[in-house]
């Protein structure tokens, strides 16, 4: 099986259809204009809604929740639809704190997704920094996910999950050969903590990048909240300036439209 089809229904929240699985990524459903706090004094303001309506999304398998403890990964709408999917993967501590069917994986955690008819799909979770150094304690466990299935002509699917660029995300690429990245950006900010970010700014993304030498990447979580500081303006200059095999494999998703990737 070496095509999907991903769907950006907005910030981090896409839905990824491949062999007959429905898998949906950080659910956000809320209504734009409410302003969320995420602790210690740090707040965003949602600016824009789904561009896929919760109650259109049909029949969801499994749920590959980065965290749940920050509103724009997963929202009220989005917590609410989490007991009709059939499978929650996140972290270890939100694994704890959703229970029932949620399955939390520490950093290089694997499990599967199988059911009869379609392929088994291999699950590993990579590490993830929500911020400057020593900032989990504060920002709390985050995850990324690499996704394997047989038929793959190109890699894994990565999806990096909110962090910024430290060694452990440049860790996946000594252990995976990627074929194709969906690149969580956006360059966080809060006025409290002044210059330091919480995601990944352009440049580090494109560097990180250049590392992965992935064939496809496709930016998702730069929009549709105020705490964001860049936006994809700024990410197109990033990868303009890049080598060829960077600039090459930016492809940008349009919200609401499925998007076929060869994988």
């Amino acid at each position: 099986m070496s095509e999907l089809r991903i769907t950006h229904i907005g910030g981090p929240t896409t839905l990824i259809e491949v062999g007959g699985w429905r898998i949906l990524t950080d659910p956000t459903f809320d209504a734009p204009g409410r302003t969320y706090k995420f602790g210690w004094g740090t707040a965003s303001r949602k600016v824009t809604g789904p561009a896929v309506p919760v109650d259109a999304l049909g029949r969801i398998d499994a749920v590959f929740l980065t965290h749940d403890h920050h509103a724009d990964n997963l929202d009220d709408a989005g917590r609410a639809l989490l007991p009709s999917a059939g499978r929650v993967v996140t972290t270890t501590a939100g694994g704890r704190r959703l229970g029932g069917r949620a399955t939390g994986l520490a950093p290089w955690e694997v499990t599967e997704l199988a059911a009869a008819g379609k392929p088994t799909i291999e699950i590993t979770a990579t590490p993830c920094r929500h911020g400057p150094p020593l900032s989990r304690p504060i920002a709390g466990e985050v995850t990324g996910f690499v996704l394997r299935w047989d038929g793959q002509r190109h890699g894994p699917v990565w999806i990096t999950g909110d962090t910024v660029l430290y060694p452990g995300v440049r860790h996946v690429a000594e252990r995976f050969t990627i074929g194709t990245t969906v690149l969580h950006l956006g360059a966080v900010k809060f006025g409290l903590t002044g210059p330091l970010h919480y995601s990944m700014t352009a440049a580090d993304g494109a560097e990180l990048c250049e590392l992965v030498r992935a064939r496809t990447v496709l930016p998702v979580h730069y929009e549709g909240w105020s705490h964001f500081s860049e936006g994809r303006s700024v990410v197109e200059a990033a990868f303009a300036a890049a080598p060829a095999v960077v600039r090459d494999s930016l492809h940008w998703l349009t919200p609401g439209t499925a998007t076929s990737v060869t994988v």
